[in-house]
């Protein structure tokens, strides 16, 4: 591990999360306090989908690029997708008294996600 490397994962962090700030509570706002969070859903979706692209183009085409590698799915990823987000606006449904509101959440999340991983691997495909 070196410095070099470390800087390009707390960069790629940083516009991650100001990326995820933008979508989650500008462009998909919550619609009020018992609402599915669809910015988070979105982001997770987004940043799924991206992680798989990104990791199969990275991979298959620019396998030298280890720092651009871990900039963007540690760094920008990491910051961009919202797992922590995720469960703890999960268990809030649980709490809130919307168990199946919650169980939707967590369906939709996962199934989706993996699905948009699937498809952005399988979109660079050879």
């Amino acid at each position: 591990m070196n410095a070099q490397v470390l800087l390009a994962v707390a960069a790629g962090g940083a516009l991650g999360s100001v990326g995820r700030y933008l979508v989650a509570s500008v462009w998909l706002p919550p619609a009020g306090p018992h609402a599915l969070p669809w910015g988070t859903l979105a982001v997770n979706i987004a940043g799924s989908f991206l992680y798989g692209l990104l990791f199969a183009v990275l991979t298959q085409y620019l396998p030298a690029s280890g720092t651009l590698r871990v900039a963007l799915l540690a760094g920008f990823l990491g910051g961009f997708t919202t797992f922590s987000s995720f469960s703890f606006e999960t268990v809030r449904l649980f709490q809130e008294g919307q168990p199946a509101l919650a169980i939707v959440y967590v369906l939709a999340s996962v199934l989706s996600c993996l699905l948009a991983v699937w498809l952005g691997l399988a979109l660079v495909k050879p």
